[in-house]
């Protein structure tokens, strides 16, 4: 296992901070990288070591969300509620808000965008290893179907698409999963 150097990984959380910061005022498309190396206080080829262009760091800073989604619909032990979502898919959504600009430049309607291709990936690795390691059937079929649900209805919601409060959402989306867990 390799340790990551220090100084690289502060370098790209002061980046991913700067974008956050810039893309609370202004959308994606209109940050640039001069204003982001600028607010980060490194140098414009500095960034380009670090990232090819503004959307695989906005990528990376969006990832926690992809780690906090897949926590949180994970966050039960023993038998879950099949009406009532855990607290922390509940927290997830409530945490969405300030930067819903950004994650809908990321998160395509339906579930694509390079933020979906993500965090479709990782739920589908995460729910799959979950599913064989308590002998679910259908573990493959099971595992697509609970990534590509919840990646697009969150993606539909931040769009507008799905009309709910962050505590609906996470309610009415934790039933469908667990719905599809049952199916099998």
């Amino acid at each position: 296992m390799t340790t990551e150097d220090p100084r690289a990984a502060r370098t790209r959380a002061k980046l991913r901070e700067a974008l956050l910061d810039e893309c609370a005022r202004r959308p994606l498309d209109e940050v640039s990288v001069a204003a982001l190396v600028r607010r980060a206080g490194v140098g414009r080829a500095t960034f380009y070591v670090h990232y090819a262009d503004l959307e695989a760091l906005a990528v990376d800073a969006c990832a926690d969300v992809v780690r906090e989604a897949v926590e949180a619909l994970h966050a039960w032990r023993g038998r879950p509620d099949p009406v009532r979502a855990p607290a922390a898919l509940v927290d997830f959504f409530a945490a969405l808000t300030p930067h819903t600009a950004l994650y809908r430049t990321l998160l395509a309607p339906g579930g694509g965008g390079p933020l979906g291709r993500v965090l479709y990936r990782d739920l589908r690795a995460y729910s799959l290893r979950e599913r064989e390691l308590a002998g679910g059937a259908d573990a493959p079929l099971v595992a697509s179907a609970v990534a590509a649900t919840f990646t697009g209805v969150l993606a539909d919601w931040l769009h507008g698409r799905i009309e709910a409060t962050p505590e609906e959402i996470a309610h009415q989306s934790w039933q469908l999963l667990v719905a599809l867990h049952r199916s099998r």
